[in-house]
C-alpha cells in the first residue's frame, strides 16, 4: 500500500494512494501510523494527529471500515485527533451501509478536516489547563 504523508505544525496529513480499500491495508496502514501515537509530541515537537484523505480510494471492504474506525479509536484514546476527509460516493455508501460513518470523524474537505484538528488541539489545551489549575 502506498501512502504519501505530509506534515504540517500540528498534523500529518496522509494521503492513500490505492482505489481500494481492504482490511489488510488499514492493518498495514495502522502500523505505519502507530509511530505517531508513540511520538512524544511534547518533547518532540512531532504532532501525533492525523488527517487521512481518502480522494483517491473508490472502494472499500467493510472490514476495512471497521478497521479504520478502530484506528481512529486508537488515536483519541491517546488524545490524538484522526480526521478522515474527502470520502468518495461508493466508499461513503458501504460505511453508511455498515453504520459506521456515525462513529467516524469524517469531513467532506481536507480543509475542513484541518479545522476539526485545530479545534480539538484547543479543547484539548483547555482542558489541560483546567485541570492542572485545579
Amino acid at each position: 500500500m502506498e501512502v504519501k504523508i505530509e506534515t504540517k505544525e500540528r498534523f500529518h496529513v496522509v494521503r492513500l494512494a490505492t482505489a481500494c480499500f481492504t482490511a489488510t491495508m488499514a492493518d498495514e496502514l495502522g502500523q505505519k501510523l502507530t509511530a505517531f501515537l508513540e511520538a512524544d509530541v511534547k518533547s518532540s515537537g512531532t504532532p501525533g494527529n492525523i488527517v487521512l484523505n481518502m480522494t483517491a480510494v473508490s472502494a472499500i471492504d467493510p472490514e476495512g471500515g471497521s478497521e479504520l474506525l478502530q484506528l481512529q479509536q486508537r488515536f483519541y484514546e491517546q488524545n490524538r485527533s484522526f480526521v478522515i476527509c474527502e470520502l468518495q460516493p461508493p466508499v461513503e455508501a458501504v460505511l453508511e451501509q455498515e453504520e459506521l460513518v456515525e462513529l467516524m470523524n469524517v469531513t467532506p474537505t481536507e480543509s475542513e478536516a484541518w479545522d476539526i484538528v485545530q479545534m480539538e488541539e484547543i479543547e484539548r489545551e483547555l482542558l489541560d489547563n483546567e485541570f492542572s489549575t485545579d
